[in-house]
């Protein structure tokens, strides 16, 4: 045990004396790269002037004349290009909501009130199951904001489709009404909403 301790003691001895040893000669051997003074070559780049070619500025041509009179549009009529149904598809369980709009009264063929935002209805889910098919007519008034507002369902060919339908009636948008430059609220607005499932 203690030969053990005699020789690794001599070899760490030996191993620091050799690194110092090497550490002293390169100490000695580098003075003289730090103080010899090293010779650098240096370029000179030399620019040559280009030949640069000035553009003058061109004239511009002359603007052509004015037309006398613009040419008259015809003005779209809103209230004969409109189509009163609107068919909309729901895509998870692939069935049709169909929306038919007529008015009593004042009908969207004045222009006096048109839909802007048609909210399909969510499909019942007891109808689904049951495969279900059938329409609800709903009566609501279109506010002097283009919201709608007591929306009942007066007619329906099953009361399990009329809930859907007064909520997605709730939820149109119009155009409202206006007269003298003041929006009025136009009662009695009717909207077929038919449930279709398709296959």
């Amino acid at each position: 045990m203690i030969a053990r301790y005699a020789i690794s003691i001599g070899l760490g001895a030996s191993v620091t004396f050799g690194l110092l040893f090497v550490m002293q000669l390169l100490i000695a051997t580098g003075r003289g790269a730090l103080t010899d003074a090293t010779a650098f070559r240096v370029t000179d780049f030399v620019r040559v002037e280009r030949n640069e070619v000035i553009e003058s500025k061109r004239d511009q041509p002359e603007k052509p004349p004015e037309p006398e009179q613009p040419p008259e549009m015809p003005t779209p009529n809103q209230a004969d290009s409109f189509d009163n149904s609107m068919a909309v598809s729901m895509g998870a369980p692939a069935m049709d909501a169909s929306l038919n709009i007529g008015g009593v009264g004042f009908g969207i063929s004045d222009g006096e009130y048109l839909p802007i935002v048609k909210v399909a209805p969510v499909y019942p889910n007891r109808a689904l199951t049951r495969g279900l098919e059938g329409y609800v007519i709903v009566e609501f008034t279109v506010t002097p904001q283009g919201t709608t507002r007591d929306a009942v369902a007066i007619e329906s060919s099953s009361s399990i489709f009329e809930r859907a339908a007064v909520d997605a009636a709730l939820k149109f948008k119009y155009k409202p009404r206006v007269i003298d430059g003041q929006a009025v609220e136009v009662p009695g607005v009717r909207n077929k909403i038919t449930f279709e499932i398709q296959d």
